[in-house]
């Protein structure tokens, strides 16, 4: 008896330790452990890219304050090189679009883009070498989603998201990653889910599939009651309700509104008949596309940005494109005289008419449009007409709400996010918010991608009392045929530009000026200044006009 107990008892010890072999097996299977470099190859305050693994794996060092980081090599927004972008304190800055991630944990900490990044396992060995450790599939594909919460039956409380934007998406998200187990509701005016709205203007055939910012599966994965096609018509902030276009009152303990903007519509002749478009919504570029034929002349009122990427797209779609611009050349108001004339010809180079210094006073058609007036008498053939003269707010619902606006209908804001009236907080174009980057955090209301998903969580964070002031620098940028320009600041008040650089080659950097100070900048071609201009600001630091203007295109080097 003793005999078969033993042979029982040594039969389970070993299926156990098998067992636990195949584990371990598996688990060093699904890790790659190397020394990548020595510790001296890394600079201090520095970055270096290292190869992993013999399946062409990479990893970011950094090193601040004598310690050494690992962390994922690409921005997780479009794939930039991280090791190209500027390196701030704690976090690391992508040149291409201004996201920053955490260098200790990989965390996302600015935007754009939704997901954070892998942060791998060092040690400094005797001997000065690194060894990174890190799991195969985090290298491969370089991001990753934060873990959320589940929604609990024990919390009774509903925090409401009004707008289908990168504001509400990214609240929504930072909501549940912050432990809110309450009922989440996200309402969207679309009949889509949350899309990346900017990249309509720049390809105006896209699908819905090529721009969702998240697979309709995520909502119902991470309990996120979505409502689409629907719209808010009326908030009472001392009721905490909201009325609904389809007959539902909902009740809310604290409410997001991100509601953003609509396309400024003018009082035209004719502006009502049909090929007469405006761009905000996939809708509005499915007809505006399906409407374009290699025979069409196309007009477009506006010279910024909707207007100038729009007409890029179509003169390789059309039979001629041309822009009527107000001002003397495209961008003058926010890109100044200097770029814009550059930019202008950018375009005739490539066949797009320019008609600036002028404004359509008519147009002219039967049912659809036939042709449009220009202000100085000239008159165009036009088959498509597409008006981008800037944008109004989506504030109407607050009629009497007791929620503060201002004349324009922005909505007004505090450096949490928090309006007037407590529970109400707003976000995304909407919000006339502090500016980091503007007369110390004078209020704003900025229309940028990137500062809409910063909102996003900011609010988030302040709607479940982890306090959380606004500290962000705005991040722009456009894509005119293949060339981009990036833009950090806020410029509104600049007195003087200065430049420096080979403009005509299109590698350039334009900084805009008050007083001694530069309060915005853009660039072309000369990446990461825009970046580094961004975290030198977003550090409190200042940079000066003499500065730039002795050392144009390697002052962040310093």
């Amino acid at each position: 008896m003793l005999s078969r107990l033993i042979q029982t008892f040594s039969v389970v010890r070993l299926l156990k330790s098998l067992s636990i072999y195949s584990i371990d097996k598996a688990m060093a299977n699904e890790y790659v452990e190397d020394i990548v470099c020595q510790e001296s190859e890394v600079p201090d305050n520095g970055m270096k890219v290292c190869d992993l693994g013999s399946d062409g794996g990479k990893v970011l060092l950094v090193k601040q304050k004598g310690e050494i980081f690992a962390v994922g090599t690409k921005c997780s927004h479009y794939g930039a090189p991280l090791a190209n972008g500027a390196l701030g304190n704690g976090r690391v800055r992508c040149p291409w679009h201004g996201a920053c991630f955490n260098i200790k944990t990989g965390d996302i900490e600015d935007f754009p883009g939704l997901d954070s990044i892998p942060c791998y396992s060092v040690e400094v060995i005797e001997g000065g070498g690194v060894k990174v450790r890190a799991r195969k599939h985090d290298l491969e594909k370089n991001k990753r989603m934060k873990n959320m919460v589940a929604k609990s039956p024990s919390n009774n409380n509903t925090f409401i998201i009004v707008g289908g934007g990168a504001a509400g998406q990214v609240c929504a998200e930072t909501l549940r990653q912050e432990g809110f187990s309450g009922k989440l509701i996200m309402i969207c005016a679309e009949k889509y889910s949350p899309y990346d709205r900017i990249k309509l203007s720049k390809q105006l055939d896209l699908g819905i599939d090529k721009i969702q910012l998240r697979p309709n599966t995520f909502y119902n994965e991470h309990d996120i009651d979505i409502m689409l096609n629907t719209k808010l018509v009326k908030l009472d902030a001392e009721k905490k309700t909201l009325e609904l276009d389809n007959g539902q009152s909902l009740s809310y303990n604290l409410v997001f509104l991100a509601t953003g903007s609509k396309p400024r519509k003018v009082d035209l002749p004719g502006v009502n008949l049909n090929n007469v478009f405006t761009l905000r919504s996939l809708s509005d570029a499915s007809n505006i596309n399906s409407s374009l034929s290699p025979e069409s002349n196309v007009v477009i009122y506006g010279s910024s940005f909707i207007g100038m990427e729009t007409a890029a797209y179509c003169v390789s779609h059309c039979k001629s494109v041309t822009v009527v611009g107000r001002s003397e050349t495209p961008f003058q108001e926010s890109l100044g005289s200097q770029l814009g004339n550059r930019i202008a010809k950018l375009f005739t180079d490539k066949g797009v008419h320019l008609k600036m210094s002028k404004s359509i006073t008519e147009i002219k058609g039967e049912t659809k449009v036939e042709s449009v007036v220009l202000s100085d008498g000239e008159t165009i053939p036009a088959d498509v007409v597409i008006l981008g003269l800037g944008s109004t707010f989506a504030t109407e619902y607050l009629e009497g709400s007791g929620v503060d606006r201002s004349p324009s209908g922005s909505v007004l804001v505090n450096q949490f996010l928090e309006t007037n009236c407590a529970g109400v907080f707003a976000g995304g174009d909407i919000a006339e918010a502090p500016v980091l980057a503007y007369d110390n955090n004078k209020r704003a209301a900025i229309g940028h991608w990137g500062l809409a998903h910063y909102h996003g969580r900011i609010a988030a964070l302040n709607m479940v009392s982890k306090a959380t002031p606004l500290k962000t620098v705005p991040f722009f940028w456009t894509m005119l045929f293949g060339t981009s320009f990036r833009y950090a600041g806020y410029g509104k008040a600049f007195d003087d530009i200065v430049g420096g650089g080979d403009l005509e080659n299109l590698k350039y950097a334009c900084y805009y000026c008050k007083g001694d100070k530069v309060i915005a900048v853009t660039t072309v071609g000369v990446d990461p200044i825009a970046a580094a201009f961004a975290e030198r600001l977003s550090s409190g630091q200042e940079v000066l006009k003499s500065t730039v203007v002795s050392n144009p295109l390697s002052w962040h080097k310093d």
